[in-house]
């Protein structure tokens, strides 16, 4: 999602605090301080986000104009994690080591509204979203067998499965999340209706896990692609 690359950089560039979800939404207004579940992020925070990205975003105005970039969601979020050259940043080592990040709602969040005030200032910058669902799906179609750890729900879920439905299915599929499939969102589907599009093949054993993904996900990361790094590099020094 827009938030999660956003918040990604930032936190490179001033703290979010730990709160609690039932502070009064009021209060916090007076104060200049916007909330996130259990999450504090001063306006300040914003207003620091802004300063950086303003420069980037005339850069890559000027340079789609002089060099005929052609600029997508995840070429932008490898720029961004270019720029912000920070090993805390999540997209900076995704840039460093060219995995491309998907995002097709990028203007969903600050990132859109920095977007929205340049276009004012600067305008002409293009985000081709047609490039990115290309590459997106070409991946899964190109790929031998795919897998889909999905964290959350919504745009992320629905994108990544629809991806797969190119292919005729995931060979793979855990979905981590806390929604519940009686109101008829995507969010909250098993993966068995995804299995009746065609997104998770019918031969597959997907599992869906009920719970929050911050707690959840490094449980499963520790009992499964950790374990199996640990072991290569015990092999290997052996």
């Amino acid at each position: 999602t827009a938030g999660g690359i956003e918040e990604d950089f930032i936190r490179c560039l001033a703290p979010t605090y730990l709160g609690d979800f039932s502070l009064k939404g009021a209060d916090l207004r007076d104060k200049g301080i916007n909330r996130i579940g259990n999450l504090l992020v001063p306006n300040n925070n914003y207003c620091l986000f802004e300063d950086w990205m303003m420069p980037i975003l005339d850069k890559m105005v000027e340079e789609q104009k002089r060099d005929g970039v052609l600029w997508t969601p995840s070429k932008m979020i490898a720029r961004l994690g270019q720029e912000i050259n920070n090993p805390d940043s999540v997209f900076y080592w995704a840039w460093k080591n060219d995995i491309p990040v998907f995002s097709p709602a990028l203007t969903d969040g600050s990132i859109g509204d920095m977007i929205y005030f340049h276009s004012y200032k600067n305008p002409g910058l293009v985000l081709d979203i047609v490039a990115d669902i290309r590459a997106l799906n070409s991946r899964a179609v190109h790929s031998k067998n795919t897998g889909m750890v999905i964290l959350g729900g919504g745009l992320i879920k629905h994108h990544i499965c629809n991806a797969n439905l190119m292919r005729n299915g995931a060979d793979f599929a855990v979905f981590v999340n806390t929604a519940q499939e009686f109101d008829g969102s995507d969010s909250g589907a098993r993966p068995d209706e995804a299995v009746s599009w065609g997104k998770i093949k019918k031969q597959a054993t997907p599992v869906k896990v009920y719970g929050e993904a911050s707690i959840i996900f490094p449980l499963l990361v520790a009992e499964t692609f950790a374990r199996v790094d640990v072991s290569a590099t015990a092999g290997a020094s052996s």
